[in-house]
């Protein structure tokens, strides 16, 4: 089945800049754009069963400390971002930060990464990597006992700095 929100272009294809006039793509050109501070947070859960959670409060977890882990491949990811995602620059990263909160009521753990440069693009796309990678690292810490943990909510909370200027996500 084709989603038809997928395969409709956008009204206008001059807003995706990661194409060029024939439609090819190809890495966007950021030379003659200004270097200045730019900061990305992002956010996102992963839902597991009581006992997990329990588990991973305790401290038990035969791999180790899971957020600890979490929080370094976290970091790590916002690093190699470019490595993965094939149209991004390499960005000197000033900062990563990686924080873990532990949602008892909602059985989770929310994980919100903060991302900063000194630079011509910005670090949206680091921000995400890292969300996405810390949670998987959980996931794969854990797997053994709860293979049905989901990762949700993932999003982009805000990007300051830039050409576009400042952006906060809608409550």
């Amino acid at each position: 089945m084709v989603d038809d929100d997928f395969t409709t272009p956008p009204a206008s294809a001059a807003a995706l800049t990661h194409f060029d006039a024939q439609g090819q793509a190809h890495m966007v050109d950021v030379s003659a754009k200004a270097a200045t501070h730019r900061v990305a947070v992002a956010e996102g859960w992963i839902r597991m069963q009581p006992a997990t959670l329990a588990l991973i409060e305790r401290g038990d977890a035969k791999k180790g400390d899971v957020i600890g882990i979490a929080r370094i491949a976290a970091i790590q990811a916002a690093k190699r971002t470019a490595e993965l995602i094939p149209l991004c620059h390499p960005l000197p990263l000033t900062r990563v930060s990686a924080a873990f909160e532990v949602d008892a009521a909602g059985v989770r753990i929310a994980c919100r990464v903060t991302a900063e440069t000194l630079g011509p693009t910005g670090v949206e796309m680091e921000a995400l990597t890292a969300v996405q990678v810390g949670l998987l690292t959980i996931y794969d810490m854990c797997k053994a006992v709860d293979r049905g943990m989901v990762i949700e909510g993932v999003r982009l909370l805000e990007k300051r700095g830039g050409k576009s200027g400042d952006w906060t996500s809608a409550p």
